[in-house]
């Protein structure tokens, strides 16, 4: 007899045993025994030290004021710099004279802009990638004045903030980055009289280009304020100009619904692609525009693709955790796999997050001996966080038992206080440009699919995103072989099916010397990927697409290891996208052309449920 249950009864708050729900055809639920009961405490002991609610309930409130940024996480990093500078008087007298040498430079500088011919500048950006001094206008007088003076100051900070003895280098980058932000909060970029383009604009219009920008300012605060995304995402519909793919919805739990794609070949691969995606976001970056759709060109290519679409969680959801995404994610998702597509393992991929938890799954499988999966894909994700880039400035005992203040008030991390964190690490391209483009300027930027994808954000549950900082970020647990699904720990080295791995060369969320650790934490063959462009950027890398190139080499069990700077200057750079490398590596580890599986298995209970993208993706 089966025993049902209604949803939100099995997954209250606070609930002592978890369960996992699973959609039979009909719409009703069932409880599966393959679901391991455990108590929340025994998995996680949550928080790790007793917390004064008076104290979490501060916090909460502060974080809201704060941008989620632990004022006592900076304190202690600035604190630490001002005692460590306070004793090294070397550092102090070489700042000193550095700073001396450059204004003794800048002065000389000075007479020689009015000059015929001007004169050479003599500070540049200290990014290659900044480029906001390139235009000619800035070469005129003040304008070389001002911003040489700007740089300047960059550079003195700079030299300030690193390379003081005895700071440790997670407290010195964060402090460098603090020092950043407020210098370019003060950038001459930012302000009408010192910017030449915006000058220039506003005696052309009439000051015009200051009335659009303040309705446009005026419409992105109403649009904040509301909830709606920003102006341009209403022209990407979901289902129509996004994630339009053809496909049915063959499973749906309370976690996940699981996406079928509709064979556009005769026949087809017969081991079928099961993409794991990030739950940060929703799934459809791998799914934007018909031109520019990975799962619409791996049907094409003769492929049976399955996709998991998260649901976004509420604060009913506070107690989800990591292996629940596991559990109720990736191996429910698997079992309908298997039963739809019998008898054959699993091409299985995992992008960012996704792939993160790919490898969780498949390490446990590996321990269990489970050898459904016939090879792993990793995109932009990471095994090792040592060094996981600047995020990690958001990261820290401070910070994470202050965002667990707020993320314990709410139940979740709401979208807005995770993206201003990712915004603040590229400051300049995602929010001093556009405020200059479109509130000094008055000119509203071209929405594309990918924009509209990166505003349809997510919210991350309570217990699940604290897990995911604590154990991965700060106890790199998963790299170290004590992370552990379903009560026993897991360990990277036992996977032995062959690695697909992607990386990108601008990645700022998961860097690729950080990524390509994982030919030291698994001993199996991997394929190593470095794309150029940046997280997603990178990843979403369609064919035809004019400026993409990548570099790719195998490394082969049993082989010497290849340091990563070594690897990107030896390996030969090839034009074009990597998607096309990505099908023949499947090919070469697929069987031969078969006829499509039926959509879904409904004499099985996986009967198609609605339309894909079906609904979870449509949830705000």
């Amino acid at each position: 007899m089966e025993t049902r249950t209604d949803t939100s009864t099995a997954l209250a708050p606070h609930l002592q045993k978890k369960q996992d729900l699973e959609t039979v055809p009909g719409g009703d639920e069932r409880l599966s025994t393959a679901a391991p009961e455990f108590l929340a405490e025994e998995r996680f002991p949550f928080p790790r030290r007793t917390t004064h609610a008076l104290d979490r309930a501060f916090k909460a409130h502060l974080a809201r004021m704060s941008f989620s940024i632990s004022p006592a996480a900076l304190a202690s990093d600035t604190f630490t710099w001002l005692a460590h500078l306070a004793i090294s008087p070397g550092k102090a007298l070489e700042l000193y004279e550095n700073a001396m040498a450059r204004y003794m430079r800048f002065l000389v500088y000075i007479p020689q802009t009015v000059q015929p011919g001007g004169a050479d500048p003599c500070f540049a950006p200290l990014s290659d990638a900044d480029d906001r001094f390139d235009g000619e206008d800035w070469q005129k007088w003040p304008f070389n004045i001002i911003h040489q003076w700007f740089l300047l100051n960059q550079e003195f900070w700079h030299d300030a903030t690193n390379d003081v003895d005895g700071v440790p280098p997670h407290k010195e980058k964060a402090l460098s980055f603090v020092a950043r932000q407020v210098l370019d909060h003060f950038a001459p970029t930012n302000f009408v009289l010192t910017n030449p383009e915006v000058l220039r604009t506003t005696m052309e219009e009439g000051g015009t280009n200051f009335m659009r920008g303040a309705m446009n300012a005026m419409e992105d605060w109403s649009r904040f304020l509301e909830g709606r995304l920003p102006v341009g995402a209403e022209k990407f519909k979901i289902g129509e100009d996004l994630a339009a793919t053809e496909g049915k919805v063959v499973y749906r739990n309370h976690l996940i619904e699981l996406i079928q794609y509709t064979p556009k070949t005769d026949k087809v691969r017969p081991e079928p692609i099961l993409i794991t995606p990030a739950w940060i976001m929703k799934y459809y970056i791998l799914d934007l525009s018909p031109d520019n759709s990975l799962v619409k060109y791996l049907v094409e290519q003769g492929y049976t693709v399955f996709m998991i679409s998260w649901r976004n969680p509420t604060a009913e959801d506070r107690d989800l955790d990591l292996n629940d995404y596991i559990d109720m994610g990736f191996f429910a998702a698997l079992r309908a796999v298997n039963t739809i597509v019998p008898d054959r393992k699993v091409h299985a991929m995992g992008y960012c997050l996704g792939g993160t938890l790919l490898t969780m799954a498949a390490s446990a499988m590996a321990r269990d001996d489970d050898e459904r999966l016939q090879t792993i894909t990793l995109l932009a994700a990471q095994t090792d966080f040592t060094e996981a880039g600047e995020i990690m400035l958001f990261v820290s005992e401070s910070q994470v038992s202050y965002l667990e203040g707020l993320m314990w008030d709410q139940g979740y991390l709401d979208s807005h206080q995770m993206t201003g964190a990712f915004q603040m690490l590229q400051s300049n391209d995602l929010i001093w440009s556009r405020y200059i483009r479109e509130y000094l300027l008055g000119r509203r930027g071209k929405m594309i699919d990918l924009m509209a994808w990166n505003a349809d954000a997510t919210r991350m549950p309570y217990k699940m995103h604290s897990e995911y900082l604590r154990k991965l970020f700060l106890y790199n647990e998963l790299a170290q072989g004590r992370f552990e699904v379903d009560g026993e720990p897991v360990s990277l080295t036992d996977i032995r099916q062959p690695i697909f791995c992607v990386s990108t060369t601008r990645d700022h969320v998961a860097p690729w010397r950080s990524v390509y650790k994982i030919h030291l934490l698994v001993d199996t063959n991997v394929t190593f990927v470095l794309a150029n462009r940046g997280h997603n950027g990178g990843i979403v890398s369609e064919p035809g697409h004019k400026g993409r190139e990548y570099q790719i080499r195998r490394k082969v069990e049993g082989t010497k290891y290849i340091p990563p700077d070594e690897w990107r200057e030896t390996t030969p750079v090839e034009e074009g996208s990597w998607w096309p490398a990505l099908v023949k590596w499947l090919d070469e580890r697929s069987g031969d052309l078969t006829e499509p599986p039926t959509m879904g298995a409904s004499s099985k209970g996986y009967a198609p449920i609605t339309d894909a993208p079906g609904t979870y993706v449509h949830q705000r």
